[in-house]
């Protein structure tokens, strides 16, 4: 019931509190859209319309054009959970972008929070 009710919300609604969150530790609006791209494959342009057309959170991971072979290295605890061991496919992404984000925010290189 929770998953169902995260899926319903835009990615828009939530967009702008990721930035926040990493805008408070020093970080960057082009960060987080960086952080975003990589993980989902959005470009620039098709992040953009993903916000203006208000996709929902869940419209918005299975409509990516690509999710980054390197995000099943992403291990960690988000919300207590950890994030390797979460089976829903669709749950697991949208903690895969908290937990960049968290990483971000706490000033982890972007070469190591984009597992490069």
């Amino acid at each position: 019931m929770a998953n169902e009710r995260i899926f319903k919300m835009t990615f828009a609604s939530v967009y702008p509190l990721y930035i926040q969150k990493a805008e408070r530790k020093g970080r960057t609006k082009a960060e987080v859209d960086a952080v975003i791209c990589w993980l989902t494959g959005y470009d620039e342009s098709g992040l953009v319309a993903q916000i203006e057309a208000a996709t929902s959170l869940g419209d918005f991971f299975e409509q990516a054009p690509q999710i980054n072979p390197k995000a099943e290295a992403i291990t960690g605890v988000v919300c207590g959970v950890r994030v390797e061991d979460i089976e829903d496919p669709l749950v697991q992404k949208t903690r895969w972008l908290d937990k960049l984000i968290d990483e971000l925010a706490k000033g982890r290189p972007m070469e190591k929070v984009l597992r490069v």
